[in-house]
């Protein structure tokens, strides 16, 4: 089966594209996975990081505003449109799964074009221009907020990576805060803004950051790769690190005891998976689709909620600050962000596209003309046949994912419901 994704620009589109590529392979290692992307994205770095084919095509972002760039628009689509056909036609693709972004209106639009079936994922409250063309395109459609209004759309969740979905927080912190170089007998709060970093969270983190560590809470802080050169405050007893970038966010998550962060989708599914609570500033850009995001988790205790422009030096000191010394408080806010964490959406948007193509070459053979019926293979032949793993004619009457001794899977065709899952344990590491 050969697989091309489409989610190119940012983290929030990448991670999930890479973590159903991660997913695909696990299900089958002979699966070939190709992602188109263009320069100007973070996966020309992400994706051969991750070890996957990245195919580059024309970017096309669409002008936020009339303006004599938007006459060039339909020009730089076509090319675009016709990069994508020369690349599903290069490695014979089976399926395209779009995830929204730059490169996805043309993948939508050259797949459609080269009759190559669609799958589209929605990780957001508000389905943004690209996913709204996908999904009238197709009748596979996906989305990792249950309230997405879009046509065809199933709720899966979103898809995030085995490393995250996986980690034991608890296990893991110790040598996290030692690989960071932060001290094990004190609470730690990550401060991230996403893969570029966020101004407002670094100004208000600086203005508060001597109160912050003077009671006793060591920092671990992502500034983002522009904001690299800041000055850094001088040592003392409680650690403030300051990165640009963290490859390995398994281990900041295990690392810290609260987040301070913007609300992307990825982000907040990322912290509910593990059970981290956080303090969510939304972007205050866009559709309001960030709040939306962080609404469900803040409404059941998991976080909290402050907007941009009132995110201040004393709005640390005062309402965060409080919280991350409560030990108690903060086991509890853990507790109810771990049940509403989706683990498995990668698992299961990993079969649905198994199982679409599977169903779509069903389809093309039907709808072929009938074949002469061919002569009954001798007994000889059927003897050199190599042998066919069990269950090989029902594929899906069990987990792909889980050995032949484990739980079964939901029928075909049935995805998980809403439900929570279950709360992460009920302590905290410094309750030890």
């Amino acid at each position: 089966m050969r697989v091309v994704l489409a989610g190119g620009g940012t983290a929030g589109h990448i991670e999930p594209a890479l973590a159903l590529a991660d997913a695909l392979r696990q299900a089958d290692a002979s699966i070939q996975v190709t992602c188109l992307g263009t320069q100007r994205g973070l996966e020309t770095r992400l994706v051969p990081l991750r070890g996957y084919e990245l195919a580059l095509i024309p970017a096309v972002p669409l002008p936020r505003s009339v303006t004599p760039s938007l006459l060039t628009v339909p020009g730089r689509l076509a090319g675009a449109v016709h990069a994508v056909g020369t690349v599903l036609e290069r490695v014979r693709a089976d399926v395209l799964v779009g995830f929204g972004g730059y490169v996805a209106t043309p993948a939508y639009l050259g797949a459609r074009r080269h009759k190559v079936p669609i799958v589209v994922h929605e990780a957001n409250p508000f389905p943004g221009i690209a996913n709204r063309l996908g999904a009238r395109l197709t009748p596979y459609v996906f989305t990792g907020h249950p309230d997405t209004k879009m046509r065809n759309a199933r709720y899966l969740g979103v898809p995030i990576r085995r490393q995250i979905a996986e980690l034991d927080r608890f296990a893991l912190g110790d040598q996290a805060r030692a690989h960071f170089g932060l001290r094990t007998d004190l609470p730690v709060l990550l401060v991230t803004g996403g893969s570029q970093g966020a101004r407002s969270l670094n100004e208000a983190l600086s203005g508060a950051l001597s109160a912050i560590r003077s009671a006793g809470v060591q920092v671990l802080h992502v500034t983002g790769p522009r904001n690299s050169g800041e000055a850094q405050p001088p040592g003392g007893a409680v650690p403030y690190v300051a990165v640009p970038y963290v490859d390995r966010m398994d281990l900041a998550y295990a690392a810290a005891d609260f987040a301070l962060c913007r609300a992307g989708a990825m982000t907040c599914a990322e912290l509910t998976a593990v059970g981290l609570p956080a303090a969510y500033v939304p972007l205050p850009i866009g559709n309001g689709e960030q709040r939306l995001n962080a609404l469900p988790i803040v409404q059941r205790g998991g976080g909290l909620l402050v907007d941009d422009e009132e995110l201040t030096p004393e709005w640390i000191k005062g309402a965060l600050l409080p919280v991350l010394t409560n030990i108690d408080q903060v086991a509890a806010m853990s507790e109810a962000a771990a049940a509403l964490g989706r683990k498995d959406a990668d698992r299961w948007l990993a079969k649905a596209v198994i199982d679409i193509v599977a169903a779509e070459s069903a389809n093309r053979a039907a709808a072929r003309p009938a074949q002469p019926q061919s002569q009954p293979r001798s007994q000889q032949e059927r003897n050199h046949e190599p042998p066919r793993a069990p269950g090989w004619d029902a594929p899906y009457e069990r987990d792909p994912f889980t050995p032949a001794t484990a739980r079964r899977s939901p029928a075909p065709g049935q995805y998980p419901a809403p439900g929570q899952q279950p709360p992460a344990p009920g302590r905290h590491r410094h309750a030890r």
